[in-house]
């Protein structure tokens, strides 16, 4: 289960996998939108836009866009991305959205994945209430899907 305070969702699971393997689930951008169910139209660069259409049941009409923030290898991948509802920075000039973090750690039967997202409390009481409840559930099944796609 995710834990969730007032700015922060936060999902710890440990995968039977190797490191570098889960690595590669999350940072290559095909594989990444296999389990995460989005279709990605380019690679994940530092500094660079990540745009795509969700895949997943119920979230078809949905587009992705995410901004990669870092990418240090086998320990941090990270971008930010932004409430639908509230829109995107260049149409707004609002900023700055929600930050994603996938930090890795080794552990004796394969890998600690930490999800953290933060930058709830930007958001108004009520979006950001009925936002955090729909990602506590979604990075919950997320987690899910990459450890069923990591022993596939």
């Amino acid at each position: 289960m995710a834990d969730a305070d007032d700015d922060r969702i936060v999902k710890t699971v440990e995968l039977n996998a190797p490191i570098s393997r889960v690595w590669k689930a999350l940072t290559d951008h095909e594989e990444f939108g296999q389990w995460f169910r989005v279709d990605l139209d380019q690679p994940f660069e530092v500094g660079g836009k990540s745009t795509g259409q969700m895949t997943y049941p119920g979230h078809e009409d949905v587009p992705w866009v995410a901004y990669i923030e870092r990418m240090d290898t086998e320990r941090l991948f990270s971008f930010r991305w932004y409430d639908s509802d509230e829109g995107l920075p260049e149409q707004t000039g609002h900023q700055p959205g929600m930050l994603v973090e996938f930090r890795l750690e080794e552990i004796a039967h394969g890998t600690r994945l930490t999800i953290t997202e933060s930058g709830f409390s930007a958001l108004p009481d009520a979006r950001r209430i009925e936002l955090m409840r729909s990602n506590v559930e979604g990075w919950n099944l997320q987690a899910d899907n990459l450890a069923e796609y990591l022993s596939a």
